[in-house]
């Protein structure tokens, strides 16, 4: 305030302090304060608190704050420039949201009067979730049992892992550990929590497996995400679904026969992969080979021992065989069988002993050399140098024994093997010990081989000739040809082909069939000598083998001819009928040729081997006939005794089996003028005084065939100038045939060597010679004209030109013979 004096005049400043008392408590802004703590705060952190407020002054102000008791927190008083109190909240211990998940605290102020007076407020803390509790199972282990014959997607539920953090900080999944026979489907509860079932998802064998250890794993949503595990165990409970089963099938037991009655021969052992009652087994006898077996031996129902029971005697029985069945208790019982060989053997000391582990057989015969096929182990009950025991197998064998261990030895392929030359080894593994006088023991196993498709069939020959006699029947069998195949099964199974061959437009299979499965040979049709001679083709064998092999082999038909064909009396020549005439003169000499009988046979040489014979004659003592050129000759002169008239019947057979025939009946005339003019007209020269119209028509015929003549030698000559071309030699085939009959009738002489189309002969007869030519095929007509002897004819070739050549003689002479008969018979 301000004082003013009037006289004088004075202003004074006057101060006036309140002096403060104590009449006001501290009080905070806001009753309720709240503070959002992680867990995961480390101890020492602070947080600062409202400060709470006071309007008096100095020491009546607000001069500390104290909190409630707390293990977690403490307050800690804090002085500003202006000397104003704060407070401060001090984490003095960390802390657990799942142990207390909110903490209440009282927050005092308190002045510095006197009396003192406080304000308070409340503190609550929220305490925040971090990740830091792991899922967790009720149970380490769950345990469950199922039976092995559940059906697929049977479920099993499981227990909840529990985390006892909240939010994304609990379970979220869970996950099992591989397994392909379960697995695990996560269900949601309203909720939210996660539950797991266990369901099945492949069929279950106990036999194979029968526990399954699982791990179950929960896993929460945190960052980072933490998981707990447990065992889940699953027991799997047996049905019965598996027999019996012996360790061996077949037991070869050699027992001494000085055994004692009660001594064991063999403990049998089945076992049956089922549990409990399921796995029970009762032993019994199911077969034995006589009732000796039953008085010698005893079964025992539940152990499977069998004992001796009677007197074990080598002389009087040596072997006893027998079946074993082993069934067992389950529902539904199912059993096992063995066989049971018991071989007495004759008492002895101890001998080496050898006992096959393991032996491989069959191998096949392309086995590896090295290659183990046998394991086998020797011992000996005695000692010593008795006890020592050397191993070996036969020599020149192509195997080895190779010791592995004490006692144990490798039977090894050492040589290559071939089935086809040794099928099988018996291989005999003896052991003799080393004692004085030694003692020994064998064992021998046989070794069969597989076989492989390496051998190629093979035919006996490599060339098959085979001959067909002629108008076979169609479908008759040929021949058998029949290759070999030492390979075994599909390898030696044989499949026969003709390789395809086509002659003439006419393939092989037209003409031949084979059996593909036994080779046998057969034919189509049937075959003609006389067309067709011989064929030529190639035969395959296959076998089934993979890859399969092959050969062949050439076959070579010979058409073998029969004696299909009769003679066929060419000269002399009948007009009609089978009676030739014939004029001789009765003065005809001794020795003299009076007819030359010829006939032809189209078959083969052998069988057309012609021979004549007189049928009939009139006279015997006259004539003679030649029986191989059929020239009929007089024996001796005509007398006046002799009649006239002589008839001669002569046949002329081929050589074949049954012989065929023709024959030919000539009448001899005998006169005693003209004839030999006429026999001899083509020796002595005509001469006439008149030049009559019938000799002019003679000259201009023989002129005529004279310029044809000249015309042909030209040809000829043309031809045989010209360089021929050289021709590759047809193969023999079915329409080939190449004649080879070279045979000569008397004089008669081969005129062209192409068989198939005529045969040209020269026949001498009494009149002069004869043409004969033979068309073929057979059935067609002969053509006979007659020659003078002078005339000479030479062989020729199969050229165009020495056909032309031949031909132009034969007609040439043929006209003139036709002329100079014209002319005769006109005089």
């Amino acid at each position: 305030m301000e004082v003013i004096l009037e006289n004088p005049v004075r202003i004074f400043n006057i101060e006036l302090e309140i002096l403060d008392i104590n009449d006001n408590a501290p009080q905070f802004r806001r009753g309720v304060i709240h503070l959002d703590i992680s867990e995961s705060t480390p101890a020492g952190e602070r947080f600062s608190l409202s400060n709470a407020v006071d309007p008096d002054v100095g020491i009546n102000t607000v001069k500390t704050y104290h909190v409630s008791a707390s293990e977690h927190f403490a307050i800690e008083v804090q002085t500003g420039r202006d000397g104003s109190k704060s407070a401060d909240l001090i984490l003095t211990k960390t802390l657990d949201r799942e142990q207390q998940a909110v903490h209440n605290l009282i927050l005092t102020a308190v002045d510095g009067g006197t009396p003192a007076r406080s304000g308070t407020a409340s503190v609550i803390v929220q305490v925040l979730d971090t990740n830091d509790n792991a899922p967790k199972f009720d149970q380490q282990t769950y345990n469950i049992k199922i039976m092995e014959n559940s059906p697929i997607g049977k479920r099993f539920s499981l227990s909840n892992a529990v985390d006892p953090d909240v939010g994304i900080n609990t379970v979220k999944t869970y996950h099992l550990s591989t397994s392909e026979h379960f697995a695990i489907e996560v269900q949601t509860g309203r909720d939210g929590s996660k539950s797991a079932d266990l369901i099945l998802t492949k069929t279950l064998d106990r036999e194979q497996q029968a526990v399954h250890n699982l791990i179950l794993t929960a896993v929460d949503g945190g960052t980072p995400a933490r998981s707990g595990t447990a065992s889940v165990i699953v027991q799997v409970l047996d049905t019965n679904d598996n027999a019996p089963k012996f360790d061996q099938q077949t037991y070869n037991i050699k027992i001494m026969e000085n055994s004692p009655i009660g001594s064991l021969v063999i403990h049998l052992n089945a076992t049956d992969l089922d549990e409990g009652s399921n796995s029970d087994l009762i032993y019994s006898y199911s077969l034995y080979t006589s009732e000796k077996t039953q008085e010698t031996f005893n079964l025992n129902p539940s152990t499977g021992e069998i004992t001796v029971k009677g007197v074990l005697n080598y002389e009087d029985f040596k072997i006893y065989d027998m079946e074993v069945i082993a069934t067992d208790k389950g529902t539904n019982s199912l059993s096992g069988q063995c066989t049971i060989k018991i071989m007495v053997e004759d008492m002895n000391d101890n001998h080496p002993q050898i006992s096959i582990k393991s032996f491989q057989s069959p191998v096949s015969e392309d086995i590896k050399l090295d290659t183990v096929i046998a394991v086998v182990s020797v011992s000996d009950k005695d000692s010593g140098d008795n006890g020592v025991v050397d191993l070996h197998i036969p020599d020149h064998m192509p195997f080895k024994l190779r010791e592995s261990s004490d006692n144990y030895y490798e039977l090894v392929v050492s040589e290559p093997l071939d089935r086809e030359k040794v099928p099988e080894y018996d291989i005999t593994f003896t052991v003799t010990d080393r004692g004085s006088p030694p003692l020994s023991d064998n064992e021998t196993m046989t070794l069969e081989l597989l076989d492989v498709n390496d051998n190629v069939p093979q035919f006996p020959q490599s060339f098959y000739t085979i001959r067909v006699m002629e108008n076979n029947a169609p479908g008759a069998l040929l021949s058998s040809l029949t290759a070999f195949d030492p390979d075994l099964h599909e390898n030696q199974y044989l499949v026969y082909f003709i390789l395809e061959k086509e002659i003439a437009n006419t393939s092989m299979s037209m003409l031949f069939s084979i059996n593909p499965e036994n080779g046998n040979l057969y034919a189509l049709k049937t075959f003609d000598y006389e067309i067709e001679k011989e064929f030529l083709f190639h035969i395959e064998a296959r076998d089934s083998g993979s890859p399969p092999l092959s050969s062949n082999v050439t076959v070579h038909i010979i058409i073998v001819d029969q004696n299909d064909n009769a003679p066929v009396i060419v000269s002399p020549w009948r007009a009609h009928g089978s009676v030739v005439e014939e004029k001789i003169p009765r003065s005809t000499d001794k020795g003299s040729l009076v007819a030359k009988v010829i006939a032809l046979d189209i078959d083969s040489v052998h069988n057309s081997r012609i021979t004549y014979q007189f049928l009939q004659v009139t006279d015997a003592n006259l004539f003679s006939l030649d029986q191989y050129n059929g020239e009929i000759r007089t024996m001796r002169m005509f007398s006046y005794r002799d009649p006239r008239h002589q008839q001669l019947v002569v046949v002329a057979k081929d050589n074949g089996q049954p012989a065929l025939s023709a024959t030919v009946t000539i009448k001899l005339s005998t006169v005693e003028t003209a004839v030999k003019a006429y026999s001899d007209m083509t020796e002595v020269p005509l001469e006439y005084d008149i030049f009559s119209d019938l000799n002019l028509y003679l000259v201009i015929g023989l002129g005529s065939v004279s310029f044809l003549l000249l015309i042909t030698i030209l040809v000829t000559i043309v031809l045989k100038c010209q360089k021929p071309k050289a021709s590759k030699t047809a193969p023999p085939c079915r329409n080939s045939v190449i004649s080879e009959r070279n045979s000569t009738i008397a004089d008669s002489t081969l005129v062209s060597n192409d068989a198939y189309w005529y045969s040209l002969f020269l026949a001498e007869t009494r009149k002069g010679k004869l043409v004969v030519r033979q068309p073929v095929p057979k059935g067609s007509r002969y053509i006979v004209s007659s020659i003078p002897r002078s005339t000479g004819v030479t062989d020729t070739s199969d050229s165009a030109a020495s056909t032309l050549q031949v031909g132009a003689i034969v007609m040439y002479f043929s006209l003139i013979n036709i002329l100079f008969s014209f002319s005769f018979s006109s005089q």
